[in-house]
């Protein structure tokens, strides 16, 4: 099967001014606008915080940007090289006046997951803190796996 690009040059009864104007089907198969993996959004339309990975000498550091949240909202797990990182916040709001209640809900989460090989970092030395609205998580690299000083070798 073989996909046609429209023009509007190519149809009769248009003037020039009409030709300029870009049709959406001639962009339809263009642009990569299916492709969900390019944006910033979770399933249900919430923004997911961005994310900073940091390779030091000794560890592997991770920040995740969640300002207005608390340390209790956080959960992560590390579960056979996978490290899990998510968020659940549930907020309920009621005002009540003469005749008239209104309650609101509110509820935010999300989940990142980061793949690490099983030999690189220490597990059992993973530590996290939640300060000025950035979760920090700290990944102690194993020794074997850490830079060696270059070992200079006498010539005899």
């Amino acid at each position: 099967m073989t996909l046609l690009k429209l023009s509007n040059r190519n149809l009769p009864g248009l003037s020039d001014w009409d030709a300029s104007i870009p049709s959406i089907f001639n962009r339809f198969f263009e642009d990569n606008w299916m492709d969900w993996r390019n944006t910033n959004f979770a399933d249900n339309n919430a923004t997911l915080p961005a994310v900073n990975i940091q390779e030091n000498k000794d560890t592997y550091q991770i920040e995740v940007a969640a300002p207005g949240m608390k340390k209790d909202n956080f959960k992560v797990d590390y579960d056979n090289g996978q490290l899990i990182i998510s968020s659940e916040v549930k907020e309920e709001k009621e005002e009540k006046e003469a005749n008239f209640s209104r309650r609101e809900f509110n509820y935010k989460s999300f989940q990142r997951t980061f793949t690490i090989p099983k030999n690189v970092i220490e597990s059992d030395k993973i530590a996290a803190k939640y300060e000025n609205g950035i979760l920090h998580i700290s990944l102690p690299k194993k020794e074997e796996v850490k830079p060696k000083p270059v070992k200079q070798i006498k010539i005899s």
